[in-house]
């Protein structure tokens, strides 16, 4: 029988084609590789004569750069397909697929946000991107935080949604305890139609309503690499005395689905006092975790909002 979910990439895959990006591969290292989708323009044409190279060489970008980062349930097309045709025709788009999701696996060990970080930031320098704006979601939040902790010459500012710092032990309990789930690995890495359709359930605000097929078909294409990524969530949590609250030179917009049950908006509000004055919180209504799914249209007009004033600003100085 067909995977009704396996039958819709191609669709997909066109359909961002369309709206300005495609797929490239690039290896970090040996037994590193990572799938980017990057600007249609910044791939770089055969000329006459040439034969057409199975990894196409990329120029760099001519826009200012968006660099949109995935969360837990979904690879990166799939989290922001809505966001991307938004965006394209005044930044410089790139999705990556983080490790262990869609066609980026490594053979090393690490599975730390550190280590996703680190991979990301070479797999950006080695497309020639060098200063990049990021926006990220839940998981792919705390990978683009790392990212301008370490790298701040690199990112210039971030945009994140349902997302923390760091995932502590006490905060892991109590979100967990308090959705009614034993383990991160129950909630983010469903083995059932039943745990699939609980996670929809808290991660949005509006209930939605697919077939038990469906249901069965995404389970089958979206969560590959289950043991990887079952690691992923254990290196995830740290030890409560090990947290630090990094010194943040960029701005930080946190754009939040108001309803948001896995990270509530109290966790947004805590965070904007802790990193103080340049940071910004915006809160979208009848939003959940899934924010720029749920409410695409106001989640990309605040978005874009943030990244003209942004720019502007940049001008300016």
């Amino acid at each position: 029988m067909v995977n009704l979910v396996a039958a819709q990439k191609p669709l997909l895959h066109g359909l961002m084609k369309m709206a300005g990006v495609q797929p490239h591969i690039v290896e970090i290292e040996p037994g590193t590789v990572m799938n980017f989708w990057v600007p249609n323009e910044t791939i770089k044409k055969p000329q006459k004569g040439e034969k057409k190279n199975d990894t196409p060489t990329l120029t760099k970008p001519n826009k200012p750069v968006v660099v949109l980062v995935h969360g837990f349930a979904a690879e990166g097309i799939v989290t922001w397909q809505f966001q991307v045709g938004a965006l394209t025709k005044k930044y410089s788009v790139y999705i990556p697929d983080l490790l262990f999701f869609g066609g980026s696996i490594t053979d090393k060990t690490d599975r730390s946000p550190t280590f996703q970080a680190e991979t990301l930031v070479k797999g950006l320098s080695k497309i020639g991107v060098e200063k990049c704006i990021l926006v990220g979601f839940s998981y792919g939040g705390m990978v683009a935080f790392k990212m301008a902790e370490l790298y701040p010459d690199l990112v210039q500012a971030m945009v994140i949604s349902g997302s923390i710092l760091a995932m502590t032990d006490s905060i892991s309990e109590a979100t967990l305890s308090g959705l009614g789930f034993k383990s991160s690995s129950e909630l983010l890495l469903p083995n059932s139609v039943n745990g699939l359709k609980a996670l929809l359930s808290v991660a949005t605000h509006k209930k939605l309503w697919f077939p038990n097929r469906l249901h069965k078909d995404y389970l089958e294409v979206m969560f590959t690499n289950r043991k990887e990524r079952a690691e992923l969530l254990e290196g995830l949590v740290i030890n409560n005395k090990d947290p630090t609250i990094p010194k943040f030179v960029q701005k930080i917009h946190l754009l939040w689905g108001e309803n948001d049950q896995i990270f509530k908006l109290e966790f947004a509000q805590n965070m904007k006092e802790k990193l103080g004055e340049t940071v910004t919180l915006q809160g979208i209504q009848k939003a959940g975790h899934l924010v720029q799914l749920e409410r695409p249209c106001v989640y990309n007009k605040c978005l874009k909002q943030f990244l003209t004033s942004l720019l502007e600003n940049e001008k300016q100085k």
